[in-house]
């Protein structure tokens, strides 16, 4: 038993004008993962066929962005996530339309029935239709706050929200493994109940190693694409494996710390920005500016207010000490960086250099002078030649 691919109709032909029954689906909401397919019988066909039984001749049409598994008697005899129109046949092997998708054959060898020439056909068989789309919207948050060892912050507790999205992968493992077998529509609200806990589980693991990796808290909703990776990694045995299910993005919309770890954050971040000594300086004003109008406005007296200004302006005045400090430490006196001034014992041009600038005579070494009467070069407290007192 298995599916053929019918022949290119034209334009203008309808399911109904290509085949007496029918199985067709319309397009799967974001809610519907999993649809049983309707027979549709054309008009003047014998309409007394039963609704579990797919004759043989029947018409299959599958949409983009759904798959359709074939099931008799509980099993799975067929698939394809191949969009087109296809005819069952009754009498020839499974067809497999994988289109090219990974370990959908092999899920099949493991889950599928097995095809027996010649076998009459089951009592019950059935045409599921598979959501194939990205599946949106997919809501998650924390019950109560969790441990973050924040790189800068250290132990705080966080809340966080957001949403996720999934695909199926792998149709067989899912219809096998979760939905089974499905009386009319299986729903993705029926899947939340048994799968928003190990969500949010494997999620809690996820930023554990974000915070391994240095990630301050308030950046944990840039790291999307680490997020998505990391959950496909914790879920990969249970999802995966098992249902057929991967994560295609993981959005984190809010992180939020609890009243104690905000107080926190506030004292730590107060800390780092005030031991900026020019950020305390600039504090410091406005402090000194606040404590003067209210030392003003004292009802005790203006003088009384000012003088408790005096005592805590001089406390200011010390802190503000380190910062003048610091800037007279790091600029030198304008006056040593001009040098002192000498004589040149040639010409009498007065210089600051160590060569006259007019003859390019060297300075004299330290403890001699020149006497501005004669150019006579000294050492002592009067010219040697004129007598005239050293300057």
């Amino acid at each position: 038993m298995g599916l053929i691919k019918a022949a290119v109709a034209s334009a203008s032909s309808t399911l109904a004008d290509q085949w007496l029954e029918y199985f067709y689906c319309d397009s799967l909401s974001n809610n519907e993962l999993i649809k049983k397919g309707v027979k549709v019988v054309s008009k003047g066909s014998n309409t007394k066929g039963s609704e579990n039984i797919i004759s043989n001749g029947t018409g299959i049409a599958i949409n983009e962005g759904q798959g359709v598994i074939i099931v008799e008697d509980g099993k799975i005899v067929e698939f394809s996530v191949e969009p087109g129109r296809f005819t069952w046949d009754s009498s020839s092997e499974p067809s497999l339309f994988d289109s090219g998708w990974k370990g959908l054959k092999e899920s099949f060898a493991t889950f599928g029935k097995r095809f027996t020439m010649g076998g009459t056909p089951g009592k019950d068989q059935r045409v599921y239709f598979i959501n194939l789309k990205e599946i949106f919207d997919n809501k998650f948050g924390t019950a109560s706050p969790m441990a973050y060892k924040d790189p800068t912050y250290r132990g705080i507790y966080i809340r966080y929200y957001g949403q996720y999205t999934f695909k199926i992968e792998d149709p067989i493992k899912f219809y096998t493994n979760v939905a089974g077998n499905v009386s009319n529509t299986y729903t993705k609200d029926e899947f939340d109940s048994q799968s928003k806990a190990e969500f949010v589980n494997a999620l809690d693991t996820t930023i554990a190693k974000l915070a391994d990796e240095n990630v301050q808290y308030n950046d944990i909703p840039k790291k999307q694409m680490e997020l998505a990776k990391y959950m496909n990694d914790a879920l990969d045995e249970e999802w995966n494996d098992k249902r057929g299910i991967v994560i295609s993005s993981v959005a984190i919309e809010k992180v939020t710390p609890d009243d104690e770890s905000r107080k926190r954050i506030e004292d730590i971040d107060d800390a780092i920005m005030y031991s900026d000594k020019r950020v305390a300086a600039g504090r410091l004003v406005d402090a000194q500016a606040s404590a003067m109008e209210k030392a003003a406005s004292n009802e005790a007296g203006a003088m009384q207010g000012f003088m408790g200004y005096g005592m805590a302006n001089q406390a200011g005045n010390n802190i503000a000490g380190m910062f003048d400090d610091q800037t007279q430490t790091a600029t030198p006196s304008a006056a040593s960086s001009q040098g002192a001034t000498w004589t040149c014992p040639k010409d009498g041009t007065v210089n600051t250099g160590k060569f006259c600038s007019e003859c390019g005579t060297p300075k004299p070494s330290d403890g001699t002078w020149t006497c501005p009467n004669d150019g006579t070069v000294n050492t002592g407290k009067f010219c040697s030649e004129c007598g005239k007192p050293k300057e």
